[in-house]
């Protein structure tokens, strides 16, 4: 299965993971919405997560649509970002044995064929063969450098998630404590406690929920960025051996 075809599964089930996940947020919320067979139980029930969400306001929707985001994300980073999936073994053996045939056209259409980090990257260096060393060896470093930088935008966009969640956040709570002093102002500073918890719970609600989503989202982000270095790192020296005949033919 080629990468393509793992990406667009991906991208299939991001979209049906997606509306699965809103309709069960809106299925937990319901309660919150007085929608319980009994009312006198419902004021005595603790607080559901569905609860939380309404009380958190737009912001807490919000940050609980970049959860479903990232997880996305994360799913399809996990999927397209392995190792084998970057530089596949059969293809490894496939190039090194047209390799050692000297059959450099044949090894260029299939890398042609078979688009993947480490075909790319072995395509650049097929197609200088003919020229000198430092040739080959600086393209194949432009298009290793160049691929690796569309992989870490990959990986970046959790980098994103996990710093605008907790902004997110900070802006709900931000939000919330100007409703609860407004309450205060517009009653002359009489306001009774109970009318601010309203404003005070989104405040305190939003920064949870921004901190819920950054602290899992920045964890996977430091996972994936490091394994993605090690494998750019081992594709760059299978790349350095494959084509290491070259130098010592110069």
């Amino acid at each position: 299965m080629d990468s393509q075809s793992v990406r667009s599964r991906v991208i299939a089930f991001a979209r049906t993971a997606f509306p699965l996940a809103l309709v069960c947020m809106v299925a937990m919320s319901l309660p919150a919405f007085g929608l319980q067979d009994d009312p006198a139980a419902s004021k005595e029930q603790d607080l559901t997560f569905g609860m939380l969400i309404r009380q958190s306001g737009i912001f807490g929707w919000a940050i609980i649509v970049l959860s479903v985001i990232a997880l996305a994300v994360m799913i399809e980073n996990f999927v397209s970002l392995k190792r084998d999936k970057l530089a596949p073994p059969e293809l490894i053996d496939e190039i090194q044995a047209l390799f050692d045939e000297e059959q450099y056209q044949e090894a260029m259409e299939l890398c042609e064929n078979e688009p993947t980090f480490l075909t790319r990257i072995c395509g650049a260096g097929i197609s200088k063969i003919g020229h000198s060393f430092e040739v080959i060896e600086k393209s194949i470093e432009e298009m290793g450098d160049e691929e690796s930088v569309k992989l870490h935008q990959k990986v970046g966009w959790l980098s994103l998630i996990a710093n605008v969640a907790p902004m997110m956040g900070l802006l709900g709570t931000v939000f919330g404590m100007v409703l609860a002093f407004n309450k205060i102002a517009s009653t002359g500073g009489n306001a009774n406690p109970a009318e601010l918890a309203d404003g005070i719970s989104q405040a305190l609600l939003t920064t949870l929920f921004g901190l819920c989503v950054a602290i899992p989202v920045t964890a996977c982000f430091a996972y994936l960025r490091n394994n993605l270095i090690r494998s750019v790192i081992e594709v760059g020296a299978i790349v350095e051996d494959m084509f290491e005949p070259f130098r010592k033919a110069t």
